[in-house]
């Protein structure tokens, strides 16, 4: 199906569009381009959608804001936007009326012309994506980015090219109601998270899955076989099944053996690079080399491997190096918001950290990272409501470490570069969302880049 097709399929029938973010904005211009009847629904009241909000009105869109803007749905077709669940009762009343629920990234399936890698799992998501994404670049595909990060690609349906790669970072919120599945599905590994939206461990499981068991299954599914959640997945498997490992050496798949990252594939070893020649540190980015690896083997060769782990500076927000200043490194790890993430960010210096967490409870337990602190930080400065759960759990761990706690970030920072010494490396890896103080970890990124270039 085109995407001409698919919007002549909504003409004459009722849309409901269910939050007026990012995702969304693109694709309610599109509906209405198109003549289709759109009301958007959103929490914010009215003025605080602004300009888009007056001119989404004059093409004719009908506006539900505040207070009870989910009451009342009256639509035959629902998107819902990723951060607003489906099963909500009055989306649910809307859909025992006859309502069809999707969103922007299903309908984006529908009618996407070219094959789609997508990249899902707790940690490593975005780096996977991008790096994925840049080795196909180089090796000369037409590359088009989307889900989580770069753009909506809906309302580009059109441009894309049937021999472009479409390349996805997808969350567990937009997979909760997928049906389709990507010819290429990467599950980079799984550990508790969200659990603050989902309502228990299983649920965020099941959504996960979604990107390899709908119908028709992947072409391939490339799995981490080092997480026992995500291999206890293989079994599900139809398609072509390759695992990546820092541990083992599957049969077919991408593995550490030594310094060397090797593909094993038909009975056959090929090394495909030395790990210690990534750009990037930490074990857990050779992790997202080696599943980017398996996701691109037979579309790219090796040399594009190699030359983009060479070369590739990283994602912003991911243990990005700041500055150095009087000798004290700052690094930038805002999209660490699970203890997992932290753990990984805390792993890749083989020297013990200045750390600075904390930010709103998202429902995970602290336990494991209180042992981590232990082991890889010198100094702990905390910040936001999490602040006295995360010094609870260092403590029993038998953390004897200084603990610092401030109400501000900026404070926090500055108390952080006074306990530093030359030599020393201060990093804000916070194990939990930025939403207690920041729209979301770019912000709060952002805002420690720019306290940190202020200090003298």
């Amino acid at each position: 199906m085109t995407l001409t097709q698919y919007m002549d399929n909504l003409k004459g029938k009722r849309v409901a569009v269910l939050g007026i973010g990012v995702s969304n904005r693109p694709l309610i211009k599109l509906l209405l381009e198109n003549g289709i009847d759109v009301t958007a629904h959103d929490r914010q009241d009215r003025e605080k959608l602004g300009e888009f909000g007056d001119t989404i009105e004059k093409q004719g869109c009908k506006l539900k804001t505040g207070e009870g803007y989910l009451d009342s749905i009256e639509a035959d077709v629902i998107f819902r936007s990723p951060g607003i669940r489906p099963d909500l009762p009055q989306i649910k009343a809307a859909v025992e009326k006859g309502a069809v629920l999707t969103s922007e990234m299903e309908a984006f399936f529908q009618v996407c012309p070219s094959k789609i890698i997508a990249v899902t799992g707790s940690d490593g998501k975005t780096t996977t994506t991008t790096v994925i994404s840049e080795i196909l670049k180089r090796a000369g595909y037409k590359v088009h980015v989307g889900g989580n990060i770069g753009t909506p690609l809906l309302d580009r349906a059109e441009t894309i090219g049937s021999d472009d790669i479409c390349v996805l970072e997808l969350s567990s919120f937009q997979l909760m109601t997928m049906k389709k599945s990507p010819d290429i599905g990467v599950i980079t590994n799984l550990a508790p998270n969200h659990l603050d939206v989902h309502r228990d461990m299983e649920e965020y499981i099941r959504a996960k899955k979604n990107i390899f068991v709908n119908q028709p299954q992947p072409k391939r599914v490339v799995l981490n076989y080092d997480n026992d959640i995500t291999r206890s997945f293989a079994p599900e498997v139809t398609g072509e099944l390759m695992l990546f490992s820092m541990r083992d050496k599957p049969e077919n798949g991408v593995f550490l053996k030594g310094n060397n990252i090797v593909l094993s594939q038909n009975g056959e070893e090929t090394v495909i690079m030395d790990s210690r020649d990534i750009f990037i540190p930490g074990s857990h980015n050779i992790e997202n080399y080696m599943a980017a690896f398996a996701a691109v083997c037979g579309l790219a060769d090796f040399e594009a491997m190699r030359e983009t782990a060479k070369n590739f500076k990283g994602v912003e927000h991911r243990i990005e190096f700041v500055r150095e200043l009087n000798g004290i490194k700052f690094y930038n790890d805002s999209i660490a918001s699970s203890p997992s993430r932290t753990t990984a960010g805390l792993r890749s210096f083989k020297e013990k950290v200045i750390l600075i967490a904390g930010g709103k409870d998202k429902g995970v337990p602290f336990d494991s990272l209180g042992k981590e602190i232990v082991t890889h930080v010198k100094k702990l400065v905390l910040t936001g409501l999490t602040a006295d759960k995360i010094e609870e759990s260092v403590k029993k761990a038998g953390g004897e470490l200084p603990i610092i706690k401030k109400d501000d970030l900026k404070e926090a920072v500055i108390s952080a570069y006074k306990a530093a010494e030359k030599g020393d490396i201060v990093i804000l890896s916070p194990a939990c969302t930025s939403f207690d103080r920041f729209k979301n970890f770019e912000e709060r990124g952002k805002y420690f880049k720019e306290i940190v270039w202020g200090l003298e």
